[in-house]
């Protein structure tokens, strides 16, 4: 199985990287300044399980838009903000058997990709990893979790999710059929949102939060009101999930934060629109109303207005 790894950041460099290590044909369509850093160091990862450190295939987009081939497998991995840029780039690289395998958070992605391909060319994926990029382009798996769970989205054990299954087995992470994806999908998408309010919101890691006068309450009103939506949508949380997802985010003393916090702390671009925005309007749909999640969304849009402001001034 041919397989074109979208990005070479923290989540497809990990997967990819992995993949790679274990001897599938695996190249990554990345930016020519990615390129040239993985042209010089090579992809390396950093893991509690064992490092890792390939010489990746790699692919620039305007070389597969000059050449254009089809790929057995393309794992999207970018960020949010990121996705229509994306999609360009790969689109090439999309043929009538190709199935586009997205590990982004939320749904919108889905609707995006399915109104450009067609939905038969998509399935669900998500993964469970705390991971992200240091300065010299090195891939750090900072806890156990290494994930990486995928379905087809009307609940079928199809012939080409057993061959994808087939190939992410046994390549130094967790490979995951799951049979009801979106189900899985959407309990992510309600823990990463929650997790993204609170620590954006109240400026923190976890344990800091729940220290502060009010900080619990607070957390636990925010968990309520993700929930409340991901419920009304029709995917209610299982009362053994919930009980996991309230105490990873209550747990005194805890360094956990969202991978949105630690992108506002560095003055990255967010993807509160696509984490937060899209939840809150989704629970608008059903007659739900979130205030502390968007008070959170409100808080995370002045800033990206603000950078996009910032930037546009350094290009001028």
């Amino acid at each position: 199985m041919r397989i074109l790894v979208i990005g070479a950041g923290a989540v497809g460099g990990y997967f990819g990287g992995r993949l790679a290590a274990a001897g599938r044909d695996v190249t990554f369509l990345v930016r020519p300044a990615r390129a040239a850093q993985l042209q010089r160091t090579g992809l390396q990862i950093f893991d509690p399980y064992g490092d890792v450190r390939v010489q990746p295939k790699l692919l620039l987009a305007e070389d597969l838009k000059a050449n254009p081939k089809a790929f057995d497998l393309i794992v999207l991995s970018t960020k949010a903000y990121s996705l229509d840029a994306a999609i360009e780039d790969f689109a090439p690289a999309v043929g009538s058997e190709t199935v586009i395998l997205p590990l982004l958070n939320g749904m919108r992605h889905l609707d995006a990709l399915d109104a450009r391909f067609g939905e038969e060319h998509v399935v669900g994926g998500s993964t469970q990893i705390v991971a992200d990029l240091d300065a010299e382009g090195r891939v750090h798996s900072m806890t156990q979790l290494h994930d990486l769970n995928f379905g087809e989205r009307d609940k079928t054990v199809t012939a080409r999710i057993k061959a994808i299954d087939e190939t992410l087995r046994g390549a130094g992470f967790e490979a995951n059929l799951k049979p009801d994806i979106l189900t899985v999908l959407w309990q992510k998408w309600t823990l990463l949102a929650a997790l993204g309010a609170i620590t954006c919101l109240l400026r923190g890691a976890i344990g800091a939060v729940v220290a502060a006068p009010g900080g619990l309450e607070t957390a636990r009103a925010i968990i309520a009101e993700c929930v409340a939506i991901t419920t009304a949508n029709g995917y209610p949380m299982e009362a053994e999930y919930h009980a996991v997802v309230t105490q990873r985010l209550t747990e005194a003393g805890s360094t956990l934060t969202a991978s949105m916090y630690r992108d506002l702390q560095k003055g990255a671009p967010v993807e509160a629109g696509h984490i937060l925005g899209d939840l809150l309007a989704r629970g608008r749909g059903h007659g739900v109303e979130a205030p502390l999640v968007k008070a959170a969304f409100a808080q995370l849009s002045v800033y990206s207005a603000a950078l996009k402001t910032a930037s546009a001034s350094r290009k001028s």
